[in-house]
C-alpha cells in the first residue's frame, strides 16, 4: 500500500503536526525514504518523538518499519542511476543509515548459524564457480579473493567467456551467485544453465521475487541502499566476507595449510616489502 493511501486512512486521526509531517512526506518522499527522524523532524518544525508516532499512526512499529515500507515502493521508481542522481539521498547522514540498516540485514541472513548452510556447498565442491552483476561485482572479487586462499579451482567467471569457462562445470560443482535487481541477463541464465546440469546454486540476492531463488533452495536475502546514483556495494562484500570466514571454519586444516603454503611462496618470492 502507498505511502498517499495510507495518509489517506489515518487523514481525521492526523493531528495539525503529524498533517504537517505527511505534507513533508507527500511533497517529497524520497526525504523518508533516504532520510534520518532529526532531519525530517526539521524539515517539519517538530520534534522527533512526533515523527515516531506519526508512523505508528499508519500502522508500522516505528520511522525504521515505515522507512523500509518506502524505500521498497520507490525501489522500482529510482532502480535505475538516471533516476537517482535526480533524487539524491538527503544527506550523509542518510547514506550512513542506508548502509548501517543494509548491514544489518547482512548479519539477519548470514549471522550465527545462518551462514552454515550457504557455505557448506563451497567447503566441498571440485571446483567453485563465481556469476555476477555489475552492482555486486565487488562481492564477487572479495569472495574469489578470500576462496583462492582457503581452497583449490575457484573461478570468478566474465560474460565473454563464459562459455568455454562452464563447459566443463558439473555435478561435484557449486556456483555462487551474486547478483540483484534489475538483474544481470548472464548471471541470471548462466546460473540456470549450471543449475540444469546439477551444480549446486548459492544465490545472494534480494528476494524471494529474485529470479536466482527460484533455482535454489540455498539463497540468502540482502538489502543493497543507493549511495548517490548507483547501488552500494558494501553489503555484498560484507556478505562475501562471512561465506569465506565460515568456508574456511569448516575446511580447517585443510585452509590452514593452504594459507601457509601461499604464505610461504610470498616470502620466498618478496612479494610484499615489509
Amino acid at each position: 500500500m502507498s505511502v498517499s493511501t495510507l495518509i489517506a486512512a489515518a487523514g481525521e486521526r492526523l493531528t495539525p503536526t503529524e498533517r504537517r509531517i505527511a505534507e513533508a512526506v507527500l511533497d517529497e518522499p524520497t526525504l523518508l525514504a533516504f532520510g534520518t527522524v532529526s532531519e525530517l523532524a526539521e524539515r517539519v518544525g517538530t520534534s522527533r518523538p512526533s515523527i515516531v508516532r506519526f508512523a505508528t499512526k499508519l500502522g508500522f512499529e516505528g520511522y525504521a518499519d515505515l522507512q523500509r515500507h518506502i524505500r521498497s515502493g520507490l525501489s522500482q521508481q529510482l532502480s535505475r542511476p538516471t533516476e537517482r542522481i535526480r533524487h539524491p539521498e538527503s544527506s550523509p547522514s542518510g547514506a550512513r543509515a542506508s548502509l548501517e540498516d543494509a548491514l544489518a540485514s547482512v548479519f539477519e541472513a548470514l549471522g550465527g548459524d545462518r551462514v552454515v548452510p550457504l557455505a557448506a556447498p563451497l567447503a566441498r565442491a571440485r571446483n567453485v564457480w563465481i556469476l555476477t552483476g555489475e552492482t555486486s561485482r565487488a562481492g564477487a572479487h572479495a569472495l574469489r579473493s578470500g576462496l583462492s586462499m582457503v581452497r583449490p579451482r575457484v573461478h570468478l567467471v566474465e560474460e565473454h567467456s563464459s562459455g568455454r569457462e562452464l563447459s566443463g562445470a558439473g555435478k561435484e560443482d557449486a556456483a555462487v551467485v551474486f547478483d540483484f535487481a534489475r538483474y544481470r541477463r548472464h548471471a541470471v541464465t548462466a546460473a540456470r544453465a549450471l543449475a540444469e546440469v546439477g551444480v549446486r546454486i548459492v544465490a545472494v540476492t534480494d528476494g524471494p521475487l529474485s529470479p536466482l531463488a527460484s533455482l535454489t533452495d540455498t539463497w540468502c536475502e540482502i538489502r543493497v541502499p543507493a549511495t548517490g546514483p548507483f547501488d552500494s556495494s558494501v553489503p555484498a562484500v560484507a556478505a562475501a566476507e562471512l561465506l569465506v570466514a565460515q568456508v574456511a571454519t569448516q575446511l580447517q586444516d585443510v585452509a590452514r595449510n593452504r594459507i601457509d603454503r601461499t604464505e610461504a611462496l610470498w616470502e620466498a618470492t618478496g612479494t610484499f616489502l615489509g
